[in-house]
């Protein structure tokens, strides 16, 4: 049976692969013709070579560490932000959406105004509106409906 090591990342200077068959140790390499090589290993070279891997993986990733800290700028680090930055002209134009549509919200009639504050600010559903308000569920229904119809006709 032919065990495998885990892949392992490898830089230039280290291109071999090791494989156990039974108690047999394997070292196999492609020289500069292209040619694979196997070559039967004892145990101790095996273990040997197994640990400069995984000391060798060990050094390439604190390499890789060291760049990407040393690599930081304002612009990698915004790249990297989980909610990206807004330019100027983006939250301008946000408080701008802003301000239409809470002009456009208290423009609208009073029973609609609060129906649609109470659905989409607090949670309620219609059947908890129409239940605080002494009305139909269909009426809170189509009065945020309606709502929501001229909300659209402010807005565009």
């Amino acid at each position: 049976m032919d065990e495998r090591r885990p892949k392992r990342r490898k830089d230039k200077y280290n291109p071999y692969t090791l494989s156990k068959t039974g108690n047999k140790h394997w070292l196999s390499f492609r020289d500069g013709q292209g040619i694979l090589h196997e070559i039967m290993i004892d145990r101790e070279l095996f273990e040997l070579l197994d640990r400069f891997e995984l000391d060798d993986l060990s050094f390439l990733n604190e390499v890789d560490r060291h760049y990407e800290h040393s690599e930081l700028t304002d612009s990698s680090l915004f790249e990297r932000a989980a909610v990206p930055a807004e330019s100027v002209e983006e939250t301008v134009l946000r408080k701008m959406q802003y301000e239409s549509l809470y002009r456009a919200i208290r423009d609208l009639p009073e029973v609609q105004r609060r129906r649609l504050s109470l659905y989409y600010f607090r949670g309620l559903t219609y059947a908890q509106i129409a239940e605080l308000e002494g009305c139909k569920y269909q009426t809170v229904q189509e009065s945020i409906y309606a709502a929501l119809k001229n909300l659209k006709k402010f807005l565009k």
